[in-house]
């Protein structure tokens, strides 16, 4: 009982703390929206750069929890809702070529990052943690990957690099490379490979993707969504590999990384649309919901954006970070000329 009555306090106290940075990023969301469709520029990308104008929110005070919230959990339940935008049918169109190149490029990363990493006389655990982090999805992959590494003194500041250089370099991404699928003619469905294959983290995937288009974003989507699930079975390899380099956190023992809920989510809402369960008003407010979601999101992300702290952490690493970032891109571009 005492449980219960203590509840609705907590709930409201966790409210209180989300709040001023939420409604924040809401009303940068708004305006980005506003400036969009008043003057022009992808919603997507306005919302990224006002969002980066008060980057300053971000580092400490009242908004922070907010901005955070913003950032991930409302990313995850928009990217969920978007499922609601695609059917089976659409994705079987699609045929086997993201799902090869998925397979193929996931692998080669992380192996390029270690042999990119010994010619940089960098450690093999910062090798294989930036390139899991390239290759699958980001920020998300780094720390799955870096609790299932050799624990030593230098981890923790590896670890710390590779989120703030995977974020920076995916924003970079997100706003690059659709001049480069656009520069080489590629088609829709290929773009779309193109973006979810190669960029590093979902919201930027979805960013870059519905910047161009709805069906590129969608394409992308899914795309993407299957580097995530790879995250699986590339950690328990990596932890069974690990476990012979020295301690791990979790003592060389795999420790089931479950798939993201948000992943779950996504493959059930597929499914539901495509077997018509869902019923067409109910998917045109889920897909509204979903679009407001990202701005927000975007915003967010935005706001977290800080370039100016890789300035202190070396060339090598970030050498060694750009450098799988450009085998990855011109891979899954080989791949897509034939």
């Amino acid at each position: 009982m005492i449980g219960l009555e203590r509840s609705p306090l907590e709930y409201r106290k966790t409210l209180q703390k989300l709040l001023p940075g939420a409604a924040i990023c809401m009303v940068i969301a708004m305006a980005a929206k506003f400036v969009s469709e008043h003057y022009g520029g992808p919603v997507i990308l306005n919302a990224l750069l006002m969002g980066m104008a008060f980057n300053y929110l971000s580092n400490e005070g009242k908004c922070v929890p907010g901005i955070q919230f913003s950032a991930k959990t409302v990313l995850r339940f928009g990217i969920a809702l978007l499922g609601a935008r695609i059917t089976v049918e659409q994705l079987m169109s699609l045929g086997f070529t993201p799902i090869v190149i998925v397979l193929i490029a996931v692998p080669s990363t992380i192996f390029c990052g270690v042999l990119m990493g010994r010619w940089l006389g960098l450690g093999r655990s910062q090798s294989v943690l930036t390139g899991s982090s390239v290759g699958i999805c980001g920020a998300s992959a780094a720390l799955a990957v870096a609790a299932v590494l050799p624990q030593d003194k230098d981890s923790e500041k590896n670890l710390i690099f590779t989120v703030i250089a995977v974020t920076a370099l995916s924003t970079v991404a997100m706003i690059v490379y659709p001049f480069i699928v656009t520069y080489f003619g590629l088609d829709t469905a290929a773009s779309g490979v193109f973006l979810g294959a190669t960029i590093h983290d979902v919201a930027q995937v979805v960013g870059a993707g519905y910047l161009m288009s709805d069906e590129i974003g969608d394409i992308a989507t899914f795309t993407k969504l299957l580097r995530v699930s790879m995250l699986v079975p590339v950690v328990l390899i990596i932890s069974l590999v690990a476990a012979r380099w020295g301690q791990t956190e979790s003592s060389g023992k795999p420790s089931g990384f479950p798939l993201p809920g948000f992943l779950v989510a996504f493959i059930i809402i597929v499914g539901l649309n495509s077997g018509g369960v869902i019923a067409p008003e109910v998917s045109s407010m889920m897909v509204e919901a979903s679009r407001w979601c990202l701005i927000v999101a975007m915003v967010g992300l935005g706001m977290k954006s800080s370039f100016q702290e890789l300035a202190a952490m070396g060339w090598r690493p970030m050498a060694l970070i750009v450098g799988e970032t450009l085998f990855l891109a011109v891979l899954v571009l080989i791949f897509l000329q034939f």
